[in-house]
């Protein structure tokens, strides 16, 4: 068996491995330098900090957005609940405009906060960190919202 296909299996077989950990799903949004939404589906979120309150996220290195949120000074990490599988698959999908027709707010620093998830944690950024093909955002919270809502949740290469 070549070396490539090698490969393949082996981090097909971690996939599979790192897929028994459920995680809850988030949308992370920020503004590009033109002001305008940017949002993505993302499940590798964590607390790190409770002083000062610290939050990271990580995002692959070959993402169309991955700019926008490098080049941010802030980002929101939206915790969707389970009756938002709508919104997790439509930023999940490699389109331009994902919020097209999507109504959402706007943070006081002008960041998309998406309506009716489970909880909001706004973010100044803090630093960004090499992790391999991914990034690793890390941010202060600076205003955080929750509701009583059920959370959507991904396990198994299935939402649940």
């Amino acid at each position: 068996m070549n070396k490539v296909l090698k490969n393949f299996e082996k981090n097909k077989n971690l996939r599979k491995v790192l897929s028994k950990f459920s995680t809850g799903v988030t949308v992370v949004t920020t503004s590009n330098k033109n002001g305008d939404p940017v949002g993505i589906t993302v499940n590798s979120f964590s607390s790190v900090s409770l002083d000062p309150p610290l939050i990271l996220w990580c995002l692959g290195k070959t993402q169309p957005s991955y700019i926008d949120f490098f080049n941010s000074n802030g980002f929101v990490v939206n915790i969707l609940s389970k009756n938002q599988i709508d919104v997790c698959e439509r930023f999940s999908k490699p389109c331009i405009n994902k919020f097209k027709n999507f109504d959402h707010e706007k943070t006081k620093e002008g960041f998309p906060l998406i309506q009716n998830s489970l909880a909001t944690i706004e973010c100044k950024q803090w630093n960004v960190y090499p992790g391999g093909d991914h990034d690793i955002f890390v941010g202060r919270i600076i205003r955080h919202t929750f509701s009583k809502k059920h959370p959507l949740l991904f396990w198994n290469g299935n939402l649940v």
